[in-house]
């Protein structure tokens, strides 16, 4: 590795992976495209796709001039419906268990890497509006952060 740095090169293309494709891929999804965006092809999927993209997760991404409110949810059997097929991807990042297994199971005839981010699941905890932004802006900082220590800095105001 020529490279001073220690940070993996980005992979061609990417898919992030979660329960509902509605709170945590959306999200991370969003921030890779900000992040790394013209170098890498970046999409999500759920297990299932029976949620709409989540209102807080449109809030605490806004908040980075991030995008979601367009992000239509889609399911791992949508996506050939998509244009996009599992094989294409080279790298596979599942933020839930369930996810985490769906991926693996459809991954056993590709040679694809699955990876588990455990990320928290800000749904469900309850409480006031700024109870839940509180939780939705732990889980997309935990998605920064893994995003940084894998990929490195954001490329976004660089010229390279």
């Amino acid at each position: 590795m020529g490279s001073d740095t220690s940070f993996d090169p980005l992979p061609q293309s990417v898919l992030f992976c979660c329960d509902h494709n509605a709170v945590r891929s959306p999200m991370a999804e969003g921030i890779m495209k900000k992040f790394y965006g013209t170098e890498c092809y970046i999409q999500s999927v759920g297990v299932k796709n029976d949620l709409e993209i989540d209102g807080f997760s449109i809030a605490v991404c806004a908040e980075l001039d991030v995008e979601l409110s367009r992000h239509r949810s889609r399911s791992f059997d949508e996506m050939e419906d998509w244009g996009d097929d599992l094989s294409s991807f080279d790298l596979v990042l599942a933020l839930s268990p369930a996810s985490q297994r769906r991926a693996l199971d459809l991954t056993r005839f590709y040679h694809l890497q699955v990876e588990y981010w455990p990320i928290l699941d800000p749904t469900g905890l309850g409480g006031s509006r700024e109870t839940s932004l509180i939780s939705y802006r732990q889980a997309r900082d935990q998605i920064i952060s893994r995003l940084t220590e894998r990929f490195g800095p954001p490329r976004t105001d660089t010229d390279g």
